[in-house]
């Protein structure tokens, strides 16, 4: 008996000991698969880091990750963003037999228009006849796809598509562009930005531009108003940073909805061609080139006073018509007998701005020109960008006199801007940009004016506000200052007098100029609302004076009646301001 349980406690021991072994065979087999299933993932992911080979991106990447980047304004606001949104494709393969149709074209485009009103009967019924695969419409509601596809019509589909959706519709178009049906950015920043919005960094991070939203849709507001009220063929304006070149809103109207562009948006059609009128998607703040008249005259003084050609601001020039190699300069009011500097440019005398470019000399008030790029397109980064109309070689007598003015030179608007913003910053020249500029990124520009000149210029464009032509430019406790610029358009038959581009260029506030303000409108008419004249001081002026105190709290600039620039010094020098032009 006891030999008996002496083997079966041996047996149960083998049994057990051989259990264990294969546990312990089964874990060590086990660690040994994870080991090499780590060492492989370990192998792999140094591979990746050492090759810079990307993990291929999945479908569900792709859905979430848009195909093209979003453009944000300064504060992160959104402009321009990738949506999924259902399109109506008119696919007449769908009907294997018979007609492409159910109900007839006439039927169906009938129901179709009571889901989309502004569709085009007659264009509809044109497209279901002629049974080409084509889109009906793009980018539509997923509640109009339902009633879409209640009707029963199996031709009528509706994919979903990624499309480019802009929020705030027409707001900022010329800086925007828009994305065409192949996906490629064209016109504004969409096209200048094109290859960075459909890089891999470009789809997950946003590009942010210098544009502030607020700034914007104040800006085309006021220009509309006074497009409207002048009843002007357009308009145009900016606004930039004195310090730094960043544009904070850049308008141009007509505009166009990125959204639903339509051909002759972008194309200049026979009959605008024959009214010399421009497309809506032609930006005229980079693009056209204007002479913009007597907004040059400060920039004339700023050169003399450098040049030193003027020491005195109260000595007094001859006030009469000027002749000169057979014509005439002459100015609009008879100003009396003689006018110093200040009365100068408070009544925006010709004859006088003319002798003191005479005095200076073509190769100095060239040189200054060149000095704030009139001689080259505008520095943004926008593709569409106007060659000023600029006279090389050596400048005649005459034409250096008529330069002084602001006529037989011709510049964009943005021009305009970056040059006021060197004559009132301390006389630093920068280029223009629509990058968003970290403190480190601002460029240091080059010197066109001393320091003192672009102090006396600050002085002097407040004074022009206060008792001059730019008095309707005045904005309560903002320290405005400025210069009007009316000039009649050149035509086939020379200038054409009933045709005017009125611009008012504007600084703010004087006493420490933060920003600069271009008011542009083309050929404004004399209403009512303008007291019947149609110069810069009734048309483009206003525009200021209601758009500044709306954006000045907006960029950290609150009104304060009780401060301004110190002109006790030149008050002297001007014993009435009445001047309008």
């Amino acid at each position: 008996m006891p030999t008996t349980v002496s083997v079966g406690r041996r047996k149960l021991v083998n049994v057990r000991q051989r259990s264990l072994l294969v546990a312990k065979l089964r874990t060590l087999w086990i660690m040994g698969v994870f080991v090499l299933v780590g060492t492989c993932a370990l192998l792999r992911i140094l591979y990746l880091g050492f090759t810079g080979v990307a993990p291929r991106t999945g479908e569900l990447g792709d859905m979430l990750i848009p195909a093209r980047g979003e453009i944000v304004d300064r504060n992160g606001v959104p402009l321009a963003r990738d949506f999924r949104v259902y399109s109506l494709w008119f696919n007449p393969k769908a009907m294997t037999e018979g007609s492409a149709l159910i109900h007839g074209p006439e039927e169906v485009a009938s129901q179709l228009i009571r889901i989309f009103p502004d569709l085009d009967r007659d264009e509809l019924v044109a497209r279901l006849r002629a049974g080409q695969p084509c889109y009906l419409r793009k980018s539509i509601l997923p509640e109009d796809a339902n009633k879409v596809h209640a009707l029963g019509e199996p031709a009528l589909e509706f994919p979903l598509e990624a499309t480019r959706f802009y929020p705030q519709g027409s707001m900022a178009a010329h800086v925007l562009g828009y994305v065409d049906s192949y996906g490629k950015g064209k016109v504004g920043m969409e096209q200048a930005f094109n290859d960075q919005l459909v890089s891999q960094e470009g789809r997950t991070s946003p590009s942010i531009l210098s544009i502030d939203f607020r700034v914007q849709s104040a800006l085309e507001d006021e220009l509309a108003r006074a497009m409207q009220l002048s009843k002007a063929k357009g308009a145009a304006g900016v606004i930039l940073d004195v310090d730094t070149g960043e544009i904070l809103a850049l308008a141009s109207l007509p505009s166009f909805d990125p959204n639903h562009v339509k051909p002759n948006d972008m194309v200049v059609t026979p009959q605008q061609a024959a009214e010399g009128e421009v497309p809506h998607g032609f930006n005229r703040v980079t693009n056209q080139v204007y002479e913009l008249g007597s907004t040059f005259k400060p920039i004339t003084v700023a050169a003399a006073l450098d040049a030193g050609t003027i020491t005195d601001l109260g000595r007094r020039f001859p006030a009469g018509p000027l002749h000169v190699a057979g014509f005439t300069i002459h100015d609009t009011h008879n100003y009396g007998v003689s006018l110093n500097v200040p009365e100068t440019l408070i009544h925006s005398s010709n004859i006088v701005t003319a002798q003191i470019a005479d005095e200076l000399g073509g190769v100095r008030l060239k040189k200054t020109m060149e000095s704030l790029g009139m001689n080259e397109r505008p520095y943004v980064e926008l593709p569409a960008r106007g060659f000023p109309i600029w006279a090389s070689g050596t400048w005649p007598r005459l034409r250096t006199m008529t330069v002084a003015y602001g006529h037989g030179i011709a510049v964009t608007p943005l021009h305009l801007a970056s040059a006021y913003a060197a004559l009132v910053n301390g006389g630093i020249w920068r280029p223009a940009t629509l990058h968003k500029l970290d403190p480190a990124q601002v460029p240091a520009g080059r010197r066109v004016f001393k320091a003192s000149t672009s102090a006396r210029l600050r002085q002097l464009l407040r004074m022009i506000v206060q008792y001059g032509t730019g008095r309707k430019a005045d904005a309560p406790g903002f320290r405005v200052g400025g210069k009007t610029g009316s000039a009649e358009k050149p035509g086939a038959g020379g200038y054409r007098k009933h045709s005017l581009i009125a611009t008012f260029a504007a600084a703010f506030p004087m006493d420490k100029p933060r920003y600069v303000v271009i008011s542009m409108m083309d050929e404004p008419q004399g209403t009512e609302a303008t007291s019947f004249q149609r110069t810069a001081a009734w048309n483009a002026a206003p525009v200021i004076q209601r758009v500044v105190p709306r954006i000045g709290p907006l960029l950290g600039v609150m009104p304060d009646e009780t401060r301004d620039i110190d002109i006790t010094d030149l008050k002297p020098l001007i014993p009435g301001g009445n001047a309008e032009e």
